[in-house]
């Protein structure tokens, strides 16, 4: 089994659901993860914070930067993720595509580098 994260995107600027809208996405991806959980693909996930409450950690020859904000200036910026458990890639792709219908968003699916589990 091959450990992949499947990271969930927002576009900065686009306009946020509606209230009933936001309740069934939330349902929705609750729903998702407990089928993960059960199938035992499940290893970790969490939504995050905006991109404006990020602090980017820098370190040159002992000197510590600390600066606000993204480490990117990009208006796509990660929203949440998830870490599966997958046979193979077709697996992990089929679970992302679960996923992007319960988030309402695209899921960029990548593998970890080898022996990390």
């Amino acid at each position: 089994m091959t450990l992949y994260m499947l990271s969930v995107w927002h576009k900065d600027g686009d306009p946020q659901p509606d209230e009933a809208t936001m309740q069934q996405m939330f349902a929705d991806v609750g729903a998702f993860n407990e089928k993960l959980e059960a199938s035992g693909s499940w290893v970790f996930g969490g939504g995050l914070e905006t991109a404006d409450t990020a602090t980017v950690v820098r370190s040159t020859g002992g000197h510590v930067v600390m600066t606000d904000g993204p480490f990117a200036e990009a208006k796509e910026q990660i929203g949440g993720y998830w870490v599966i458990r997958a046979a193979d890639l077709d697996e992990a792709l089929r679970w992302a595509a679960e996923g992007a219908e319960a988030c309402r968003g695209p899921v960029e699916v990548r593998p970890f580098q080898a022996d990390t589990e």
